[in-house]
C-alpha cells in the first residue's frame, strides 16, 4: 500500500517534464527501515584492498559508477561506515585467489560513498548483482546484494529483490547506527 506523501510525490514526479524526471531507487521514502539483508554468497573474501576504483586494466566490460550515501534510520548520514564491495568478471567468475573486482572504502562525512567498477558478468543461474557488506562504525554488518533494473535475469532469480534495485547509478543503504 502506497503512503499518500509517497503517491503525491508520485504524482508530482509524474507531472514534471521527462527530462527532469529522476528515477529513486525502490524503497521506502522513510529510513526507518533498513535495507533488506542477504546472503553473502559463498565467495566473500576477508582483507579486500582500501579502493574506490575496481576498474581492471585489461576490462573491455561496459563500466559504471554507483554512488549513495548511508543512513541511519532516522535518515541522518552516517561518517565512516565501510562499504566492502564484490562481483563477478566479465565472464561470470569469481577472483578467488587475488581481489580483482573486491574493494572496500569507507563513506566521508556526510555519509557518501562512490564505486567505480564494470557492468558484472552473468554468474551462472543468477542475474546480474553486486555484493556489499556495510557496517556504521562499532555496529552490526549489513550483508546484502544490488541488481540492476530490467535485466532478463532478474525474474528467474530467487534472491532478486526490486527495492534493491540501483536505479541512475545510485543506492543508498539503511543502517544501525
Amino acid at each position: 500500500m502506497i503512503s499518500t506523501i509517497r503517491r503525491r510525490l508520485l504524482i508530482a514526479a509524474a507531472a514534471l517534464p521527462l527530462s527532469e524526471r529522476v528515477l529513486a531507487q525502490e524503497k521506502p521514502l522513510t529510513c526507518g527501515q533498513s535495507t533488506p539483508r542477504q546472503t553473502e554468497g559463498p565467495f566473500f573474501k576477508t582483507d579486500s584492498p582500501k579502493r574506490t576504483s575496481l576498474l581492471e586494466r585489461d576490462s573491455g566490460k561496459d563500466r559504471l559508477v554507483l554512488t549513495g550515501v548511508v543512513l541511519s534510520p532516522q535518515c541522518r548520514p552516517v561518517a565512516n561506515a565501510l562499504l566492502d564491495f564484490w562481483h563477478a568478471d566479465e565472464e561470470g567468475e569469481y577472483d578467488n585467489r587475488g581481489y580483482r573486482y573486491r574493494g572496500h572504502q569507507f563513506s566521508d562525512a556526510q555519509g557518501r560513498y562512490r564505486l567505480e567498477s564494470i557492468v558484472p558478468g552473468l554468474y551462472p543461474g543468477r542475474t546480474r548483482h553486486f555484493h556489499v557488506k556495510v557496517q556504521a562504525p562499532g555496529r552490526r554488518i549489513l550483508t546484502t546484494q544490488l541488481y540492476f533494473p530490467g535485466e532478463g535475469g532478474n525474474a528467474r532469480d530467487g534472491l532478486y529483490r526490486r527495492e534493491l534495485e540501483v536505479r541512475s547509478g545510485a543506492f543508498d543503504f539503511v543502517v544501525d547506527a
